[in-house]
């Protein structure tokens, strides 16, 4: 019964912190304890039905434990994949290091717990609760951007940015023109009124030319007409993109919901952010090559942990302090 109380309860905190803002981080984390406690009413209910059912506790518990080592094994598949098809850099690498990480780590932690050094033991407890957080938090972001990226969004936009990448050669890669293909898609959506296209994207140190002017070239040559896209030439970062682009708009009278397309790894921060700016939007994703997504989407959670690094160490520092009183608790131990 409790469990079905407490699932039900974040249930309804999911619901009105969802009602409330869908741009909130936090709805993940109430819909994933909402969904644990659900199923574990659920396996109470089925146990007192038939204890038969009882073996769907093992399974509920080791279930997570081998995903964690096959997620592992696929990242480090994916980057080597990566690393064929994007060639050597620290993107391709970045799945392969965290895979390594992930079967290392309880190795490790598990040869410091042997070696009967209270320190290292300290260490290995810091290192389970650190991974352990750090999991639930990636669970947390991964499943939420999953649920937002498949949100319906206002069918009727005054505008929509498209947030810029890099160009190559100076032309629009894959990767950014999926993101002005749907763009385009939502442009010819067969609204009342064609809402303005902002391509958002200044020029880096190694393009010729800003990433809207080729944004702008591609959109006209994919049938938008050009007195509806309005180029935003100056934003080097997402956070730039939506406030130099929200400034514009303004500057040109034009208000009312906006939508922000990129790539569908991206969706969740894009989302994040424009709320912490204080910008009325909603975002959506264009598809992205299957094999780049791993890759990005832990650079997307290493950039939400990194825009949310003071919350990340409150939550952190109960650790520290339970990992050291384990190490004082073990070097006063007299089997130590």
């Amino acid at each position: 019964m409790l469990n079905l109380v407490l699932g039900l309860l974040f249930a309804g905190l999911f619901l009105a912190s969802f009602q409330s803002d869908r741009r909130r981080l936090r709805n993940g984390v109430f819909l994933l304890v909402a969904a644990w406690f659900l199923l574990q009413a659920l396996l109470d209910f089925l146990i007192d039905l038939n204890p038969w059912f009882e073996w769907l506790s093992l399974v509920v518990m080791v279930v997570p434990v081998v995903s964690i080592f096959v997620f592992a094994g696929f990242l480090i598949a994916n980057g080597v994949t990566m690393v064929r098809r994007e060639g050597a850099g620290i993107t391709s690498f970045l799945p392969i290091a965290v895979g390594l990480a992930v079967f290392l780590a309880p190795v490790i932690a598990f040869l410091f717990v042997l070696s009967g050094q209270p320190v290292l033991a300290g260490v290995a407890a810091l290192a389970f609760f650190l991974c352990a957080y750090l999991g639930c938090a990636f669970v947390v972001f991964l499943g939420y951007a999953m649920v937002y990226s498949r949100m319906r969004f206002s069918p009727n936009p005054a505008a929509v940015i498209v947030l810029g990448s890099g160009l190559i050669n100076g032309k629009v890669p894959p990767l950014l023109a999926a993101r002005l293909n749907k763009a385009l898609e939502i442009y010819d959506g067969g609204a009342p009124a064609k809402p303005v296209l902002v391509p958002s994207g200044g020029q880096g140190p190694d393009e010729p030319r800003p990433e809207s002017a080729a944004m702008k070239e591609y959109l006209v040559a994919k049938g938008a007409v050009a007195a509806d896209v309005l180029e935003e030439n100056q934003a080097t970062t997402t956070r730039e993109n939506l406030a130099y682009s929200v400034a514009l708009l303004a500057d040109k009278g034009i208000q009312g919901p906006l939508l922000v397309c990129t790539n569908n790894y991206h969706v969740l921060r894009a989302a994040l952010l424009s709320r912490r700016q204080k910008i009325n939007a909603e975002v959506v994703g264009a598809p992205t090559a299957r094999y780049f997504v791993p890759s990005a989407f832990l650079r997307e959670f290493v950039a939400v942990m990194r825009d949310n690094r003071l919350t990340n160490i409150i939550l952190c520092l109960p650790m520290f302090g339970i990992a050291l009183l384990i190490t004082v608790a073990l070097m006063n131990s007299p089997v130590v």
